[in-house]
């Protein structure tokens, strides 16, 4: 069942006994027949209604693409200053890694380190792979380690999370105003590119990487 349209054609006792082209509902397991999808177009569960899958709007060349730019946006993040905060005519400017490291040396390093993983290196780890994947699908290969890559990305997928921290950033600038006289810096707005190029990559089903791509002739 898909809206709008039809996009897989469940199993029944005339289909023949064939595993390729099969599409099996992750949560409750009804396996369909999958057909290619026009623009648009969502591949629903008939039992459940959970989404089988979408099409696929962007391509191994234009994610590829947006990989590079994420990872250039990720360096000007970690780079350029946050926040600069003035108080009586003194500036103070804060960078990611400089707010971890005084977390750290203030006793949080529970706080320190759950910050450098999901907001350094989970994503640097991810836009790599998302890169070394993406390099050989848009020539319709697997990389060598593309299954363990797939694995990993599909663990890495809850654990980024630039998009809380932007958002938890914006709540802390509007309420530190009343005691700071506070200034946004460009490391706030590269964060903010970032979120939204993880919120595109979050919309990509990368299991079809599977269906237009082949293992490497040896």
């Amino acid at each position: 069942m898909t809206s709008p349209g039809h996009g897989t054609t469940r199993m029944g006792a005339n289909t023949p006994p064939t595993t390729a082209g099969l599409l099996i509902c992750e949560h409750c397991d009804t396996v369909y027949r999958r057909r290619p999808l026009s623009r648009g177009e969502v591949a629903c569960c008939e039992r459940c209604h959970n989404i089988l899958e979408r099409h696929a709007r962007l391509g191994p060349d234009q994610l590829l693409a947006l990989t590079f730019t994420a990872m250039v946006v990720f360096v000007q993040a970690n780079i350029w200053p946050i926040v600069t905060l003035e108080l009586n005519g003194r500036p103070s400017s804060a960078t990611l890694w400089g707010t971890i490291v005084t977390m750290w040396q203030q006793h949080a390093e529970v706080v320190a380190v759950l910050a450098a993983l999901t907001l350094f290196f989970f994503p640097m780890a991810k836009m790599l792979l998302f890169g070394w994947v993406f390099w050989f699908a848009r020539r319709g290969e697997r990389g060598p380690g593309f299954r363990s890559a797939m694995i990993v990305l599909h663990y890495l997928g809850p654990w980024t999370m630039s998009e809380v921290f932007v958002l938890g950033a914006m709540v802390a600038i509007v309420k530190a105003r009343v005691y700071f006289q506070v200034v946004p810096d460009p490391g706030i707005f590269a964060y903010g590119a970032l979120m939204l190029l993880i919120t595109v990559f979050g919309t990509v089903d990368l299991r079809q990487l599977w269906d237009v791509t082949r293992e490497r002739s040896r």
